[in-house]
């Protein structure tokens, strides 16, 4: 019983870390992406170079 009540907490504590990290990566992408796509080609950067 208790196994049952903390794997839904676990799964709803998962879902809400995710809701809430989803802005943060979605910056961390556009900044990080434009300042470091210069260097690194772009997203198929590897595939281009190679």
């Amino acid at each position: 019983m208790f196994r049952a009540i903390a794997d839904v907490l676990r799964q709803i504590a998962g879902a809400i870390a995710t809701v809430v990290t989803l802005p943060f990566r979605a910056l961390a992408r556009l900044f990080g992406g434009a300042s470091g796509s210069a260097g690194r080609g772009g997203r198929g950067g590897r595939a281009r170079r190679a």
